[in-house]
């Protein structure tokens, strides 16, 4: 898809992040596709900023794995890389895993309840087919967790990874597969509201490992993309 016409959509405030943010959900959302080419002055007029901060973003997505550069020739999304993915999977469930583990002690009825509505609001989003809805109702989820464990650094790495592994779960979300992540998540809940740190460590790691099949199935057709181009599949 070609970029977006509305204009102005980032604030004078904030635009060097805003343009980041905007500029990623359209690639993770697909509205910017895999193998798009981006050009400068059409993501300028988009955003309504100046090149600077577009020129930032991309060089802080490329970093992130979502955009991929030739200097002096093309910028464009990254087609998905599902070993990139299988990477920053494996990162993430660790960090929600450190997440739940430094909360367990403290974690408080307010934030248990947070957790059973985001929860049901994930099961009806995805009763209606809303992609969108269930993935920012997942994120409540288990943003809760890493709210309340306040560690820098958890947040830090999951806003780099996260992103990659966007693109692949609304593949999961949009199908039947993605509603087995509702038990999964009341289970964790039971787990958390009875004491049980590792119990609740456990079921957070098999929530996050059930992107895997997912992967796995992927692969060959990544391998034969990568023959198809003329590159060698990285093992």
């Amino acid at each position: 898809m070609p970029v977006p016409q509305s204009r102005g959509l980032v604030s004078r405030s904030l635009l060097r992040e805003n343009a980041f943010r905007a500029i990623r959900d359209a690639i993770v959302d697909g509205t910017l596709a895999p193998g798009e080419r981006l050009n400068d002055a059409d993501l300028v007029e988009w955003l309504g900023v100046s090149r600077t901060p577009v020129r930032e973003a991309l060089a802080r997505l490329e970093q992130a794995g979502l955009v991929r550069t030739k200097p002096g020739r093309f910028t464009m999304v990254s087609p998905l890389d599902f070993r990139a993915v299988r990477a920053a999977q494996s990162v993430t469930a660790a960090m929600h895993e450190l997440a739940v583990r430094e909360v367990m002690p403290n974690l408080s009825a307010a934030e248990l309840d947070a957790m059973r509505a985001a929860n049901a609001r994930f099961a009806d989003a995805l009763r209606q087919g809303d992609v969108d809805a269930a993935i920012s109702a997942d994120d409540d989820f288990h943003g809760v967790f890493v709210t309340a464990c306040a560690n820098d650094a958890v947040r830090t790495v999951l806003e780099q990874f996260t992103p990659v592994l966007r693109r692949v779960e609304r593949l999961r979300f949009s199908s039947l597969s993605g509603r087995g992540s509702v038990a999964q998540h009341n289970r964790i809940i039971e787990l958390c509201a009875a004491g049980d740190t590792e119990g609740a460590v456990a079921a957070t790691r098999a929530n996050w490992q059930t992107l895997l099949p997912l992967l796995d199935s992927a692969l060959p057709e990544a391998d034969e993309q990568d023959g198809a181009d003329g590159s060698s599949p990285a093992h």
